[in-house]
C-alpha cells in the first residue's frame, strides 16, 4: 500500500482533535495529541485496510485500547473515508455515534474500548485466530503507558509469547503521564523495554513522533523471528501544542476559544 504524507496527515488529525474536544467540551486532548503521529503512520499506509469494505476479511486489525483517545481515532477514520469528515462535528453529542470512548458503532473500529487493559488480550486472540487459520493479516494494538498498570496486559503478553504470535504488534504510547500524575509517581514502568524482552518479545524503542522511524519499524520484519513485537514509542503528552506539551492538566481539560485559536495557529506555523 502506498504511504502518503503522514506528517501532513498528523497535523490534520491534531486539528480535528482540538476542534472536536473544544466543541464537545470533552477531555483527553493531550492523550490524542501524543498518539497522532502513530495513528497517521498506521493509517497512512502501514495497515492493509479498505474504507469501502470495513469488514473485509483480509484487513489488518487495529485495537486502540486507550479508548479515551476516541477523537483522534475518529479523525483518522474520517480522513481515510470510513465516515464523513462533517460527522466529526457530532463528536460526543447526544444521539450521535461518535461516543466519547471508542465504539464499534463507527465503521473501522474493531472493538469498543474504554475500560483499560482489555484491548491487548483481544488483539492477541485475533492474532492467534489468524495464525491458526493461515491468514496473512496483522493484528496491531495501541495501549497507553498508564494502562500497563492493569494485570490483564501482562497475562496477554505472556500468552502472546507462548503462542509465538509474530503477527502481533503492540505499540505503547509512552508519554509518561496518566490521569492523576506521572507514570513514575503512580506505578513506575522503568525499564519498560527490558520487561518486554524478559517476556521473550522482540522489542523496538523509538521516538513516537519520528515518522521515518515509525514507518521503517512498522513495515520491517519482526526483531525476533516467531515472536510478538513490542514498540516502546516515547511520546509527549499534548505533542505539537507548546502550552499543552508535557502537562498533566491537559489530560482532562478542553481548550477554550482562545486556546483553540492559539493551538491551531501553532499547527499552521509548521504546516
Amino acid at each position: 500500500m502506498k504511504q502518503i504524507d503522514t506528517e501532513a496527515l498528523a497535523r490534520r488529525l491534531r486539528r480535528h482533535a482540538l476542534r472536536m474536544t473544544h466543541r464537545a467540551r470533552a477531555s483527553h486532548v493531550g492523550s490524542c495529541l501524543s498518539m497522532a503521529d502513530i495513528m497517521a503512520v498506521l493509517y497512512g499506509g502501514i495497515m492493509r485496510i479498505d474504507s469501502t469494505r470495513p469488514d473485509w476479511t483480509e484487513r489488518d486489525r487495529l485495537i486502540v485500547s486507550k479508548g479515551h483517545a476516541a477523537a483522534i481515532v475518529y479523525a483518522a477514520l474520517a480522513e481515510k473515508g470510513f465516515l464523513p469528515l462533517a460527522e466529526l462535528d457530532t463528536y460526543s453529542a447526544d444521539g450521535g455515534r461518535l461516543a466519547g470512548h471508542v465504539t464499534t458503532m463507527v465503521p473501522g473500529v474493531e472493538l469498543s474500548t474504554g475500560s483499560l487493559g482489555h484491548g491487548l488480550p483481544v488483539a492477541a486472540g485475533m492474532a492467534l485466530a489468524a495464525q491458526r487459520s493461515g491468514a496473512s493479516w496483522r493484528s496491531f494494538c495501541v495501549v497507553s503507558d498508564g494502562e500497563l498498570d492493569e494485570g490483564s496486559n501482562w497475562e496477554a503478553i505472556q500468552f502472546a509469547q507462548h503462542f509465538r504470535l509474530s503477527n502481533l504488534t503492540l505499540i505503547v504510547d509512552y508519554n509518561k503521564i496518566q490521569s492523576f500524575g506521572s507514570v513514575a509517581e503512580v506505578s513506575d514502568l522503568h525499564p519498560l523495554a527490558e520487561k518486554f524482552r524478559a517476556f521473550n518479545w522482540g522489542v523496538h524503542e523509538l521516538d513516537g513522533h519520528d515518522h521515518a522511524a515509525l514507518v521503517e519499524t512498522l513495515s520491517g520484519p519482526p526483531p525476533r523471528e516467531g515472536r510478538p513485537t513490542a514498540i516502546v514509542a516515547h511520546t509527549i503528552k499534548g505533542k505539537g501544542i507548546s502550552f499543552m506539551e508535557g502537562q498533566l492538566l491537559w489530560h482532562y481539560r478542553n481548550p477554550d476559544v482562545a486556546q483553540l485559536e492559539a493551538a491551531l495557529a501553532e499547527l499552521e506555523e509548521v504546516a
